[in-house]
């Protein structure tokens, strides 16, 4: 008999590839991963390259290439030419791209496994699998199981208590579908409360990602006082990761129909400004969107709101407004703060206080105008321009007010923007603190939890303060809509994001 074996052949395992949609691919053989309908894994995102990732079995082990692509492939916020997948991991093609899961399946061994991740998310039925799919990707056996990131296990911290809910809201299911045959009186109670728990846990996800936010912006502020282009490419990943988690909560919002029907399109608006302001529009007051729709009549009823937009679009305020937000990852509609606080007007002073002056188009008194660097002139005393004070100098101040406002949110707001309009409005130290007697997270609060402990001690002044400048931004989101005769002021900003990178 020969001594000579035959080689033995290597086993390669399946490798499962999820995409930010929920679909899942398996493969044993090399793929391609891009923009482009050829290739085996296709992510229609303006940051993927037509051909961005290779994977293939190399030396026992699953490994990613970047094929060359312009915005590059990123782990753990850092870029990589090259991965390998020793069990899971995750990626983001581009710095803000989307973001992929690999999970590497273990070979059975006589006793039948599941797939480490969930099936495809279907159209239709697919609910309660859309909201699992994104918790099995990030805090899943598998996921716990594979290296991860700071930012990844600040994110599973953070969503512990919705994934117990979860699986809380799946054993309930099961039990109340097994009596629904019941009656229908029985089966609409179901639905009733069905509707109740998913709601409670849209909510649950919500303020979640409010405790990140207040997290990231934090160490945004650590990282940006260190320089550093290693540091700012960190903060960028983890803005990345948070935007994925507001992708999820947007979808599950929507497959669960969370949103009236019969809502009209101003209603729809009204909700979308205030989610962009960063509070739950589920958990807002009954009476809000009628509030905030007065508001928007006593826009209409004057030529103010025309004026000002003109303004800022015959002296080019927008983009530098824009731009020096966005720079603080914050919403580009506080452009609507200056509005309310000057019309846009660099040069305008407003009444004596004792804390003095206020002064330019974001009216800094003179105590927090130094305080962000800004230089204040001779002229302080007085209700008047002055050449010598920085207050003045519209980009200047603009850039310290961008500064100002990322304080207050990461810190005493809890990453409320209607907190931070009150704030700056009502004065940091009457307004703080109120705030600090309420428990230190974006779930106890918020602007709606305020109006609701503290009813009489919100003077009317901030009350429309705040509601002026949210009916306002819902008119810039589309002024035809409500009888104005021009465009998105801020239109430019959503195109930009939408193009990425070039």
């Amino acid at each position: 008999m020969s001594s000579r074996q035959t080689p033995r052949r290597t086993t390669v395992p399946v490798l499962h590839v999820t995409t930010p949609d929920g679909r899942v691919f398996r493969f044993t053989e090399p793929f391609h991963i891009g923009r482009d309908h050829d290739c085996d894994v296709r992510v229609n995102d303006s940051h993927v390259s037509r051909k961005h990732v290779t994977g293939s079995f190399e030396n026992g082990a699953w490994v990613l290439r970047d094929l060359k692509s312009a915005n590059g492939v990123f782990v753990d916020g850092r870029r990589a030419e090259t991965a390998t997948i020793d069990r899971s991991l995750s990626i983001s093609l581009g710095v803000d791209g989307p973001g992929l899961t690999f999970e590497v399946e273990v070979p059975s061994t006589g006793t039948k496994r599941k797939s480490p991740l969930p099936e495809t998310i279907k159209q239709g039925g697919g609910e309660t699998k859309l909201i699992a799919s994104y918790q099995e990707r990030y805090f899943g056996s598998g996921a716990s199981q594979g290296r991860a990131g700071g930012r990844t296990m600040m994110i599973r911290r953070a969503f512990e208590n919705v994934q117990r809910k979860q699986r809380r809201k799946y054993a309930w299911i099961v039990g109340v579908l097994a009596v629904a045959a019941l009656g229908a009186a029985g089966f609409a109670g179901y639905k009733h409360w069905q509707i109740t728990k998913q709601q409670a846990l849209a909510l649950d996800m919500f303020y979640a990602m409010k405790a990140l936010d207040v997290d990231i912006a934090n160490v945004e502020r650590t990282l940006a006082s260190s320089g550093s282009p290693d540091a700012r490419a960190q903060a960028r990943g983890y803005m990345a990761r948070r935007r994925e988690l507001e992708n999820t909560y947007d979808k599950f919002v929507s497959v669960l129909n969370l949103y009236d029907s019969s809502l009209s399109e101003e209603d729809r608006l009204i909700l979308k400004v205030t989610r962009l302001f960063g509070e739950c529009e589920l958990a807002a007051p009954q009476e809000y969107v009628t509030k905030v729709k007065s508001y928007i009549k006593k826009w209409q009823s004057s030529p103010r709101y025309e004026r000002a937009i003109r303004q800022a679009d015959q002296m080019g305020f927008a983009r530098t407004i824009v731009q020096e937000f966005q720079a603080q990852n914050l919403p580009p509609q506080f452009f609507y703060l200056a509005m309310q606080e000057s019309d846009f007007d660099p040069f305008t002073s407003g009444d004596p206080t004792y804390m003095g002056i206020a002064k330019g188009m974001w009216q800094f008194i003179p105590e927090t105008g130094m305080r962000y660097g800004l230089k204040i002139g001779p002229r302080a005393k007085f209700r008047e321009p002055d050449g010598a004070d920085d207050r003045h100098d519209w980009q200047k101040a603009t850039h310290a007010a961008a500064r100002y406002i990322k304080d207050i949110y990461a810190t005493d707001a809890q990453a409320s923007g209607l907190l931070v309009m009150a704030s700056y409005n009502w004065g940091e130290g009457r307004v703080i603190r109120l705030l600090k007697s309420m428990p230190e997270n974006p779930q106890e609060r918020n602007f709606w939890k305020v109006l609701e402990k503290y009813p009489e001690k919100v003077p009317p002044e901030t009350y429309n303060y705040v509601f002026y400048i949210v009916s306002a931004a819902v008119i810039g989101e589309n002024p035809r809509l409500f009888g104005f005769q021009f465009d998105n002021p801020l239109g430019f900003a959503e195109q930009t994001a939408a193009a990425g990178p070039q």
